[in-house]
């Protein structure tokens, strides 16, 4: 049984062009890397205990230190990631000013196999992105939920 992991990305569409906000990936590993090392607020879930929009909105305020964004979701699809885990994503618009503030943390061995362990948190920042920038910074596997979004904000429009 595959691993389920939903997450909101939120979107800002009252300027001149979207932009997104996503969050880079905390701890050593991502520290210095900046392409492919952004993500979408998301985290996992148990499809047989909890709704995935439920589950998205939970972890948006874990990962990003404030309650997710008010208002409809958009579903942009599920999609599955090369590891075999299903993401399901939803869009959600959010105030331009909306900023991220502290994450929750995780604990793994540091530096490898010295058996001390360190606690670091799941995300350092978020920012928002022009969604051309962000199919650069996310990790790509997520680049298609920019797609989905993309597609369904023009077509709301027409």
């Amino acid at each position: 049984m595959p691993l389920h992991s939903a997450g909101l990305l939120a979107f800002d569409d009252s300027g001149e062009e979207v932009r997104v906000f996503l969050a880079h990936m905390g701890g050593p590993l991502w520290a210095r890397k900046d392409g492919g090392a952004w993500s979408i607020p998301k985290g996992l879930y148990d499809p047989a205990e909890e709704d995935p929009a439920d589950a998205a909105r939970r972890e948006f305020t874990e990962e990003v230190g404030v309650p997710a964004p008010t208002g409809d979701l958009i579903d942009l699809a599920e999609v599955r990631q090369r590891s075999g885990k299903l993401i399901r994503a939803y869009g959600i618009r959010a105030a331009p000013g909306f900023t991220f503030v502290a994450s929750n943390t995780f604990t793994m061995e540091w530096p490898p196999r010295s058996g001390r362990l360190a606690e670091f948190p799941e995300v350092d920042r978020a920012e928002w992105f022009s969604i051309a920038d962000a199919q650069f910074k996310l990790v790509p596997g997520q680049v298609p939920f920019l797609a989905a979004l993309t597609d369904l904000l023009q077509r709301e429009q027409l």
